[in-house]
């Protein structure tokens, strides 16, 4: 489940990023209306996000602390790459 995890995060963070950098200046720039169809799929995947992170939380009995840094991450621009640094330092639960 951590590897789901894993990958869910980080195709958030990358549509995200997408959403603020490609699709917003698109449609506010150039007229471009990228947004109808980046913006719900990166809210798609945020709502998959969410849970997932409950669940392996709980699975890894990780500190809530680092369940905000998850939290905190998923809404920042480029905060997909810090949290999967530090979840591929994170040692499996046994």
């Amino acid at each position: 489940m951590l590897k789901t995890f894993r990958i869910i995060s980080f195709i958030e963070g990358l549509s995200l990023i997408a959403l603020f950098f490609i699709a917003m200046p698109a449609k506010y720039g150039f007229d471009y209306d990228m947004v109808r169809i980046v913006g719900p799929a990166h809210g798609l995947l945020w709502l998959a996000f969410i849970p997932l992170l409950e669940i392996v939380s709980r699975q890894q009995a990780w500190p809530k602390s680092f369940w905000n840094y998850a939290m905190i991450s998923s809404v920042l621009p480029f905060g997909c790459f810090f949290l999967e640094k530090r979840l591929r330092n994170t040692p499996p639960a046994s």
